[in-house]
């Protein structure tokens, strides 16, 4: 696997594998960082996104503590090779498609906003442990 990250260009890291790098009694923890040891080791490009951020912040803030979420976003901010999108009212607008055309079970509208930016930034590849990236033809860092 690391050759194939090598070639890509960015990974697009979501929520749930940043929730599961900052809490260790999160189930998916070992594997988020094994997968994130990977990234890292072969100079991956990680880009997140301004709703990402935000949902991640407050989930670590209200089922941990505030110290846990503010040190994560210490930690974020310090990453070298880490892009924060901006989302647009376009890119929300756009958003909104992902729920009239696809039938994907409870989808959040930070997901589908995931799925604009990560079009408009050509990403293909997310780290993610949600289905919906797949289902939509994203391919998942495993």
């Amino acid at each position: 696997m690391p050759a194939a990250l090598r070639a890509v260009s960015t990974v697009f890291v979501d929520s749930g594998a940043w929730i599961a790098l900052a809490l260790s009694r999160d189930p998916m923890h070992g594997r988020a960082a094994a997968t994130w040891h990977r990234l890292r080791s072969v100079g991956t490009k990680v880009a997140t996104s301004v709703p990402i951020v935000l949902e991640t912040f407050t989930f670590l803030e209200r089922n941990a503590r505030v110290d846990v979420a503010l040190t994560w976003k210490d930690r974020l901010y310090g990453l070298p090779r880490l892009s924060i999108l901006e989302c647009t009212a376009r890119d929300v607008r756009e958003c909104w498609k992902y729920f009239r055309g696809h039938k994907l079970h409870k989808l959040s509208a930070t997901d589908a906003t995931s799925f604009v930016l990560m079009r408009r930034e050509r990403i293909k590849l997310a780290f993610t442990f949600d289905h919906h990236f797949a289902a939509v033809g994203f391919r998942l860092v495993e």
